[in-house]
Order: structure tokens, then C-alpha cells, then sequence
């Protein structure tokens, strides 16, 4: 994500469901931007992560089997401006089951240009 293999403004939409949630905080702006530029004008982005403020590691898998990554919850507020930031406009916000232990957000996002 921080260094798509695909040209200027050549994808109509991104769908990032509880991906970029791996990517650490310092550079989720330049991912931001990379989704930013391979977008066509007015390119539509839709991205899902956990909400909070902490960083979790996890090793082991759904299946069993030992893994070895980290997870960053995040607050929409944050993760809005990290978007506005990288040139998106933002259509819509959602936080999924804020009551639950750990919510979930939606953002829907414009490119500008």
C-alpha cells in the first residue's frame, strides 16, 4: 500500500476493510497519499479500521498456526484528517457497534482531484 504498481489516476474506487490497520501510524499519511494517486478524479474511498488508541500484537492465527503482527486501533477523528490531509474529502463516517468492546468505522471518501 505504500507503493502501488499502478499508474496515475487508474482505479475508479479502493475498498480498504481492515487492511491499513497493520500500518503503523508514521505511515499511514504516505498510504493515504499513494490511494490519493492512483485514484481517478473524484476517485471513491472506502475504508474500514478498529476504533481506540492502542497497538496490539497477535501471535497467533484464526486457524492456530503462529503469526507475528501488530494492529493499530484508531479514532475516526485522526484517521479523517490523515485523509483530508493526503487530498480526500470526506463523504461519510460511520463507527460500527460503539458500544461494543472494540468498535469498528467506516469512512467514505472522495478524491478531491
Amino acid at each position: 500500500m505504500t507503493d502501488l504498481d499502478l499508474a496515475d489516476d487508474s482505479v475508479a474506487g479502493i475498498v480498504a476493510f481492515w487492511s491499513v490497520i497493520h500500518v503503523p501510524d508514521h505511515a499511514v499519511p504516505g498510504v493515504f497519499e499513494e490511494f490519493h494517486r492512483v485514484l481517478r478524479q473524484k476517485g471513491l474511498l472506502l475504508i474500514g479500521f478498529h476504533v481506540g488508541d492502542e497497538k496490539r500484537h497477535t501471535s497467533e492465527g484464526y486457524t492456530g498456526h503462529p503469526i507475528n503482527v501488530d494492529s493499530y486501533r484508531r479514532r475516526p477523528g485522526k484517521v479523517v484528517g490523515w485523509l483530508q490531509g493526503a487530498g480526500f474529502a470526506i463523504e461519510a463516517e460511520m463507527v460500527i457497534g460503539p458500544d461494543e468492546d472494540v468498535p469498528g468505522a467506516l469512512i467514505f471518501a472522495r478524491s478531491d482531484s
